[in-house]
């Protein structure tokens, strides 16, 4: 399975673009061969337990949650200078080849990111937006609405890709459109990603729609999300309410 490497380049005012290099990688690491991958297809199991807000598949960060202090992760890199989460890997490996054998080609511009480079980008952000007339307040506070502030990011957490369609490389709603996000958005859950932020949920999870943005969250949680039209935040807090019942 193949992808293309993809760059974004963030400016304000209009879209987010995505150039493509024109070169084709395997998303897996060097040490890893197509017969790895299919057995971990196979092999590979998580458990259906109970919600647990403690899991780490289920990590809230977000603007009133900052990511744990000393947290750690060891990423798989991927051939296309992208990396995410080993635990998480195998699915997202699964996810594309099947999305790529049902005749799509979905484009992975953007995956795990340090602490640099999310301050990189937020910085951008806010320049970009000073640039345009807007104090440095009010800059800071649109800025957090298009790119998460460092240590807010659920790309920090190397649980996140965002996905695009190789025919259309803009970040925008009308990723929707796409027949790569339509299918993404039908079967992402049974490889235990999620639709990060739904259109309609911005006043929950602080953040824009974004079509693109795909969270890992394990099957179980998965499925229950995308099947009610919920967001993560709804899901935790009903998970806490139901604890709190029962005690």
């Amino acid at each position: 399975m193949v992808i293309t490497v993809c760059v974004a380049v963030y400016f304000i005012g209009a879209n987010y673009l995505i150039h493509n290099l024109d070169q084709k990688l395997d998303i897996q690491t060097s040490s890893q061969s197509s017969q790895n991958d299919q057995s971990s297809k196979t092999q590979q199991s998580e458990s259906n337990s109970t919600k647990d807000t403690q899991d780490w598949k289920l990590t809230l960060v977000n603007q009133n949650n900052l990511i744990p202090e000393n947290y750690t992760i060891e990423v798989t890199e991927l051939n296309n200078g992208q990396a995410i989460d080993k635990r998480a890997y195998p699915y997202l490996q699964e996810m594309m080849d099947d999305a790529r054998a049902a005749g799509l080609s979905p484009i992975i511009c953007s995956s795990y990111r340090s602490m640099e480079k999310q301050t990189r980008l937020f910085d951008e952000q806010v320049k970009g937006l000073q640039n345009q007339g807007k104090d440095y307040v009010d800059a800071v506070a649109e800025a957090k609405t298009a790119v998460a502030y460092p240590g807010t990011s659920e790309h920090q957490l190397g649980l996140a890709v965002d996905i695009v369609s190789e025919d259309y490389q803009l970040l925008d709603e009308k990723q929707e459109e796409t027949p790569e996000y339509i299918w993404l958005s039908k079967n992402c859950s049974k490889y235990g990603f999620i639709v990060r932020y739904p259109n309609g949920k911005t006043d929950i999870t602080g953040v824009i729609y974004e079509p693109w943005h795909f969270r890992y969250v394990g099957k179980e949680a998965a499925q229950e999300i995308m099947s009610k039209g919920i967001c993560l935040e709804e899901y935790l807090e009903g998970s806490s309410s139901s604890s709190s019942a029962k005690s």
